[in-house]
């Protein structure tokens, strides 16, 4: 899943409220312990994958192994140095070689059932499809494309590899974010290309609503403005779960990476931003895997 195409780099904005409302326990997942583990594809809309790109993967590997306690397996030489990030023996993220003179970054891919329907869609409805639609061997077929607002995302149609197989618990993706300057024309964008519904949350101002799967109550994230944040391009902001943000924290200087945001607690737990060895942020939420949306779909 190695990718020759341009990443975007990631603000350090504290969340909104709204981007906090997946501890307020809006469709919890309904897995139980011994069943945390995911086989099936992802249904078609659902953020179902994240990975990163940087110049020294090794580096890379150490710090999350650190900071995200993830392990690692490698893949066949074919995929150029492309390692999946493990947690509690399931995928949670990828880390592969960067390529050109793009920064660091996490991708966020979209799961969907026809990679080149999709790629049609993008282009139907104002976004660019960088790297068009192609077979990544057995595993599945991708493409990466940017939104009209310039926020690149990946999609992604699961073969052998589904994308992540654990979600919403220590270790995992937990929520996302869109960053944007005119977030109503991004979100008329995601619409119509995912079919998403938008929410309001009115707490977290007129520019931030929830996107949501059109059948289903839970949210999947959220999208709204730069909050504040100038001289970076739009862009998705992706968090991940750990026990204990503290800790996470303090594992990230030693490991080479640095805090933008110290941990400070909100109603839903206790939050902070990071940025690995090559300059990638990124957001924790400390969580035990409670109160999560639900993205079984």
């Amino acid at each position: 899943m190695t990718r020759l195409t341009r990443q975007t780099a990631m603000s350090a904005s504290r969340p909104s409220d709204a981007s906090r409302a997946r501890w307020t326990g809006r469709g919890r997942i309904a897995w139980d312990a011994d069943m945390s583990i995911r086989t099936s594809r992802w249904p078609a809309g659902v953020p179902c994958w994240v990975d990163l790109t940087v110049p020294d993967v090794a580096a890379a590997k150490a710090f999350y192994g650190a900071v995200l306690g993830w392990s690692y397996q490698d893949t066949e030489e074919e995929y150029g140095g492309y390692a999946i990030a493990e947690a509690s023996g399931a995928a949670a993220a990828g880390i592969g070689p960067q390529h050109g003179a793009a920064p660091a970054a996490w991708t966020l891919y979209f799961a969907t059932d026809d990679a080149a329907r999709t790629a049609t869609a993008v282009a139907e409805h104002g976004g660019e499809v960088v790297l068009p639609p192609g077979d990544v061997g057995p595993l599945g077929r991708m493409l990466v494309a940017a939104d009209p607002t310039g926020a690149v995302f990946g999609v992604w149609e699961a073969g052998t590899h589904i994308g992540a197989g654990l979600v919403n618990e220590p270790g995992g993706l937990t929520w996302e974010d869109l960053r944007s300057p005119d977030p109503d024309r991004a979100r008329a964008f995601y619409s119509g290309v995912f079919g998403y519904r938008t929410d309001p949350l009115p707490e977290a101002g007129p520019d931030y609503r929830l996107f949501a799967l059109p059948d289903e109550q839970a949210p999947l994230g959220g999208m709204g403005g730069m909050m504040g944040v100038t001289g970076v391009p739009a862009h998705w902001v992706v968090y991940f779960g750990v026990p204990d943000a503290a800790a996470a924290v303090a594992a990230a200087g030693p490991a080479g990476g640095s805090v933008l945001a110290s941990p400070y607690e909100t109603p839903y737990g206790t939050m902070a931003a990071l940025t690995d060895p090559a300059g990638a942020a990124f957001w924790i939420a400390e969580t035990a895997g409670q109160d999560m949306p639900d993205r079984s779909g």
